[in-house]
């Protein structure tokens, strides 16, 4: 059966994004991240819905946009495994070159 896996990364990111709405308001902060869980949610009904990441190259690492975010995911046999969350002006490179994903070979 499908699932959709968070790496431990994905899950700080998530919560990193919601400490940062919520100096603003606590209500969107929540929301906002609900709704980043139900998208990733939606990619076990289409895992191939999103593009290729550019930096990388590879098939079977996805990303799908949502807001200012990147979701960043790993295709493997029916399992969607989201690797980072993380805003669209960041360098994704220079992340994956200080804290290294394990998204196999």
């Amino acid at each position: 059966m499908a699932q959709v896996r968070w790496s431990l990364t994905a899950g700080n990111d998530l919560q990193d994004i919601e400490n940062f709405i919520a100096r603003d308001s606590v209500l969107h902060a929540i929301t906002f991240v609900d709704r980043i869980v139900e998208s990733a949610d939606t990619l076990l009904k289409n895992p191939h819905i999103g593009r290729i990441v550019p930096e990388f190259s590879r098939p079977d690492l996805r990303e799908v946009i949502f807001g200012n975010y990147r979701i960043v995911y790993l295709l493997k046999d029916d399992e969607v495994f989201i690797l980072r969350v993380v805003h669209g002006a960041r360098d994704l490179l220079a992340l994956v070159r200080r804290e290294p994903w394990d998204i196999g070979s």
